[in-house]
């Protein structure tokens, strides 16, 4: 418990809110990509690029967030 409560203070953690779900929606579009399966990844994505320049976003599967984020997000393998 004490190390997730070190995690936790070290986070922002972002509202999902209805812009954010609205970018999602048009990075799903603009990549061509549909469905509940990109869903995640694209809420992460745009809540990644509504960020302050520059955003790492660190994931165990970068091939679909670096797709969603066309660039504009450093995403690094862990």
């Amino acid at each position: 418990r004490p190390a997730l409560e070190w995690t936790l203070s070290r986070l922002v953690v972002e509202p999902v809110t209805e812009a954010i779900a609205r970018h999602a929606a048009a990075l799903l579009a603009d990549a061509g990509l549909h469905g509940h399966k990109y869903a995640v990844d694209a809420m992460l994505s745009a809540t990644a690029l509504a960020a302050h320049a520059p955003v790492t976003v660190l994931t165990s599967d970068p091939e679909d967030l670096r797709t969603l984020c066309g660039g504009r997000a450093t995403v690094i393998k862990v």
